[in-house]
């Protein structure tokens, strides 16, 4: 057996991941900020969210492709209205 393993991280009871309540704002076409790390932001719009809102995926300005983001990431997401 492996050294330093936690036997007893099986039984721990699972939580499920919650949204900020903004995330549950966000639609389809939305445009949004998306802060990946401190200092690291990039703009795109939503192109798609799961149905319980845990998910979202933003298609990037500037032809940086699609990412998908899930709420436990610890990437924030935030609404622009410009």
């Amino acid at each position: 057996m492996a050294k330093n393993v936690n036997e007893r991280a099986a039984e721990a009871s699972l939580h499920a991941a919650q949204p900020e309540a903004h995330w549950k704002e966000l639609r389809q076409g939305d445009r949004v900020g998306v802060r990946l790390t401190p200092g690291f932001e990039t703009g795109g719009l939503v192109d798609a969210i799961t149905w319980d809102h845990t998910a979202v995926w933003v298609d990037l300005d500037g032809g940086r492709g699609r990412i998908l983001l899930h709420c436990s990431d610890g990437v924030e997401i935030v609404p622009r209205h410009d």
